[in-house]
């Protein structure tokens, strides 16, 4: 636990290497290091934190601090953003770089759980096995850019409990028909597209 707890520190202090959290450990000394439980106080070398991170199952943790956060959250959430990013830095040479969609809350300013977006697949994949995994969401409402404005998604949140607020691009024109019908019937004939144009 010291360890995760070392490069937790480090990371939010901008030391985001094995040997730069290794070096950001040496120079605050035994102090630090006794207060991390670290025996006789005796920071780990760049390694030992690279080895502890290669066998981390991220998957795993994130199911923890998802639980830790919703345990102080039991009222749940009253927003989740869905959002997909490529992490800076992580590509190397052809390999492309480690591509994670997350599921954010911003009244936690908190991620409550990731997955990794495989090369084999997208992220409206992605999200309906990150839906799975979220705990119920009664009460939330789930935004998201048009990538995930797809019937299965939309189905996946309404089935945990939630509600959705996603984008209909021009390119989804039949939908965006159906949108400005259903809004046109129900007030009369107003238009969510009003004078100007929906992006």
């Amino acid at each position: 636990m010291g360890l995760l707890t070392l490069c937790l520190v480090a990371i939010l202090a901008g030391h985001t290497t094995p040997a730069a959290i290794a070096q950001f450990g040496r120079l605050r000394q035994k102090r630090l290091g006794h207060a991390l439980g670290f025996k006789n106080g005796n920071m780990p070398c760049a390694n030992t934190i690279a080895g502890l991170l290669r066998k981390l199952d991220a998957d795993h943790l994130d199911r923890i601090i998802g639980a830790w956060l919703e345990d102080r959250h039991p009222d749940g959430w009253e927003h989740l953003a869905l959002d997909g990013k490529r992490l800076c830095g992580s590509r190397d040479g052809d390999v492309p770089g480690t591509h994670l969609l997350a599921a954010y809350a911003p009244q936690a300013s908190a991620v409550l759980a990731q997955m990794t977006v495989e090369a084999t697949t997208n992220e409206h994949k992605a999200a309906l096995r990150l839906l799975d995994v979220l705990p119920s969401l009664g009460g939330t409402v789930v935004t998201a850019d048009a990538m995930f404005t797809h019937a299965d998604v939309c189905a996946k949140v309404v089935q945990k409990g939630g509600d959705y607020i996603l984008y209909a691009k021009g390119n989804q024109s039949e939908l965006r028909r159906d949108i400005e019908t259903a809004f046109a019937a129900e007030s009369g004939g107003f238009s969510p597209l009003g004078s100007g144009t929906v992006g």
